[in-house]
Order: C-alpha cells, then sequence, then structure tokens
C-alpha cells in the first residue's frame, strides 16, 4: 500500500487548466478522506495543451494530454495522474495501468450558446465551434446546414472564444461545465439518441507504474464498477477499430438493470455526405471480459455496415 510521511507525499501528476486541477483535487480529497494520505500535486503542461492551432488528430492525437504525466510516473515524480478517461489512449504503453475508475459524472454532450436555446433554433450557415471529429459528424448529419468550426483550447478559453463572438454556439463535455460549476452556461443538453458521447466521457482514471502494485490494489477500491464496466464496453469497440483521435467513432454504455445496452455510431472523416453508421448490443454484464466482449461485438456490427471504408483514411 502507497503510505505518505512528512518526507514523501503522496504526489499526483496532473495538467494545470482549471477543470484538471479539478480533477485532481477531487482525488486528492478521495485519498485524504479513504485513506489518511498526505497528497500533493504535481502541475505539468503537456503537450496537447501548448499545439492550440491545429486539431488533435493532425498533431498526434489524446496521447498528447497524458504523454508528460506518464514520464512522471516513470522517473518516480509523481505515484499516479488523473485524466478525463476519454483522453486516454485505448492501449497505455508498457509499464502503466488504470488503477481506477471512478463514478462518472453526466456522459452527454452540452449546447452552449449565448443566444440560442437549442441546436435547432440556430439559424441556417450559424458556426458552431468543436475540434472533435465525433461531434463534427453527428452535428452535420443532425444540421448540415451548420458551419462547423475547429475551436480548441481548454474549457475556459473555449467559452471565451463563444463570449468574444467567435461562433454562435459550442458543443462542450457536460461533465466538465457541471465539475467548474458551470452548468448556468448550458442552454441545452443532447440526448444520446441525438449524439452520443465518445468512449469513456465523463469518467475519470487513475494511471499508475504497473510495477505499484500495492497502489494498484489499494486505489483498485475506489473503482466505481457499473462505470468501469461501461466505459470497458466503450472503449473495446475503439480498440477493435484500430481506434485513434482521427477516427470519428461515439460509443456508449448504459445499464438497463443487468443488462449493459452499447450503442455507437462511425462517421466518415472526410466524406462529409457519407451516412453514419449505428449498431446497439447488449448482454447482461458482470466481468471484463464480457464488457470488452460486448464492444468487439459492436464494432463488429459497425464493420459489417461498411466501416472498413470509413477507416482506411
Amino acid at each position: 500500500m502507497v503510505t505518505s510521511s512528512p518526507d514523501r507525499p503522496c504526489i499526483i501528476a496532473t495538467r494545470e487548466s482549471r477543470l484538471a486541477l479539478w480533477q485532481a483535487e477531487h482525488v486528492r480529497d478521495l485519498l485524504r478522506e479513504r485513506f489518511g494520505l498526505r497528497v500533493e500535486l504535481l502541475g505539468m503542461t503537456t503537450r496537447g495543451d501548448q499545439i492550440l492551432d491545429r486539431s488533435l488528430s493532425k498533431v498526434g492525437g489524446k496521447g498528447l494530454f497524458v504523454k508528460e504525466l506518464e514520464t512522471a510516473l516513470e522517473e518516480g515524480r509523481a505515484d499516479l495522474a488523473v485524466h478525463s478517461l476519454k483522453d486516454v489512449p485505448m492501449d497505455l504503453p508498457a509499464g502503466f495501468e488504470l488503477a481506477a475508475v471512478l463514478e462518472r459524472e453526466d456522459p452527454r454532450d452540452a449546447f452552449v450558446s449565448n443566444a440560442f436555446a437549442s441546436l435547432a433554433e440556430l439559424p441556417q450557415g450559424a458556426r458552431v465551434g468543436t475540434s472533435s471529429l465525433r461531434r463534427v459528424v453527428q452535428l452535420r448529419a443532425l444540421r448540415a446546414d451548420l458551419q462547423v468550426e475547429p475551436l480548441r483550447g481548454n474549457l475556459d478559453t473555449r467559452l471565451r472564444k463563444l463570449d468574444e463572438g467567435q461562433y454562435q454556439a459550442i458543443v462542450l463535455a457536460a461533465a466538465g461545465l457541471k465539475r467548474l460549476g458551470l452548468a448556468a452556461r448550458i442552454r441545452s443538453l443532447f440526448d444520446p439518441a441525438q449524439m452520443l458521447p465518445c468512449a469513456g466521457q465523463g469518467a475519470l482514471g487513475i494511471e499508475v507504474r504497473a510495477d505499484a502494485h500495492g497502489l494498484l490494489a489499494q486505489l483498485g477500491t475506489l473503482t466505481h464498477v457499473p462505470t468501469h464496466l461501461a466505459v470497458q464496453a466503450e472503449r473495446a469497440v475503439s480498440r477493435a477499430l484500430g481506434g485513434s483521435c482521427s477516427m470519428p467513432l461515439a460509443a456508449f454504455a448504459q445499464w438497463d438493470g443487468a443488462a449493459l445496452v452499447l450503442r455507437v455510431a462511425l462517421g466518415h472523416p472526410e466524406r462529409t455526405g457519407a451516412a453514419l453508421l449505428h449498431a446497439q448490443t447488449q448482454d447482461t454484464v458482470t466481468s471484463v471480459d464480457a464488457a470488452r466482449a460486448l464492444g468487439e461485438r459492436a464494432a463488429q456490427a459497425l464493420r459489417d455496415q461498411g466501416a472498413a471504408d470509413y477507416l482506411a483514411h
């Protein structure tokens, strides 16, 4: 088990955005309350935070947000790292493991605008900001007339760009807005039937070195099992399809009693007129293996509809 002492507190590596710090502080408080640990934060700036003039899919994907944190773990400067699970690559590098997945916040996407209450109210040709290819293809499926424009930066930067009038609306994860006390900025929430979230959206993951056996066991007690199984199913879809940031894939699992219902959608990364592919699978899920099998079945259902053509770009 991990211990802390006056000389050696437990150290959490975190990005320095306001949302990332909230997430790290949330885990810090959990460790203090649950295990009585002394915990400190190690703030870091990642490549994903530095490169703001290009879309993630063009500069290396979401892994840019975690690499520096993993280096801090590898070098012993930190004991654990806290991530938005949607930013964590589907396969961690050798030597690292997800020790815990915490209970999910609202996984839905939020419509944020200063002048319009919903996507349906936007005028023809309105500018909508997002840099998520998953959101781009689903927005275009809902409103082909919209100008969907890139939007990078942390949460506060994105809201500032909206307030400056660069966009008439932007789409953000509801979880981040709620965690920072900004729920009032949400004009409406997208029902998953309109816009499916991405794998892991709204969930926090705690990453450690794979050889930190005591820490793995201890942090594992923080895992929220229903969330963990749901996101395992979602992440398995992307893994099975060779998922990356350049693949407009949505995957969202919800519990219906003992059954886990997984819905997925895949868009074409370049052909704007291509139809979205949809699939749904469900099963009674009680283990990680069963959750992953559910995701693999959903991936196969997309392949059966011609996903290979969408992925070969």
